[in-house]
């Protein structure tokens, strides 16, 4: 009679190892399309699904764009002149008048944020251009303020604001 060693493998022994990792593979396989069947759906996300924005590593001065509904969104760390240039307006000489205040929000005067399309023609505005170091839009010429605020060329009204809530002091969400 002979008798084996506990430490030598057997066919057995393979048997075993090898149909739990079927089992995984297959347990995984399964688990997959259950768990991503939880996140929105692509059309969900481009038809405006809320995003949220972190602002911390914005430097004051800066300019981001972000996209959201496929609009490009402009999100602005205005420096202390730029916030004193869109104050320092008569809001009645603008041809879409809107004081500076209405533009941001309550508190956070830094923060500009802005949908990055051109209300003349649908063109992307360039920031930190123009006469009025704002925005401007090469294709036909119109110039915004540091406020977003239409002030020269053929542009009807002032940069759109698009929905946003701060959800914390460095956070934003857009939509």
């Amino acid at each position: 009679m002979t008798t084996m060693s506990s430490a030598e493998h057997t066919r057995r022994d393979f048997l075993y190892i090898a149909t739990g990792a079927v089992g995984a593979v297959g347990a995984a396989a399964v688990a997959w399309p259950l768990v991503s069947q939880m996140n929105p759906d692509a059309s969900t996300v481009a038809a405006g699904a809320p995003i949220e924005v972190d602002l911390a590593p914005v430097a004051e001065g800066q300019v981001i764009k972000v996209f959201w509904r496929g609009k490009p969104i402009f999100i602005t760390h205005r420096t202390k002149k730029e916030i004193d240039d869109a104050r320092n307006v008569t809001v009645a000489s603008l041809p879409d008048p809107q004081s500076d205040e209405q533009r941001v929000k309550p508190g956070k005067d830094q923060w500009l944020v802005l949908v990055g399309i051109c209300t003349h023609l649908g063109c992307i505005p360039i920031a930190h251009q123009g006469s009025y170091d704002g925005y401007f839009c090469p294709c036909h010429g119109s110039v915004y303020d540091t406020s977003g605020r239409i002030r020269s060329g053929p542009a009807p009204t002032n940069l759109p604001l698009p929905p946003y809530e701060f959800v914390s002091d460095t956070k934003i969400r857009i939509g």
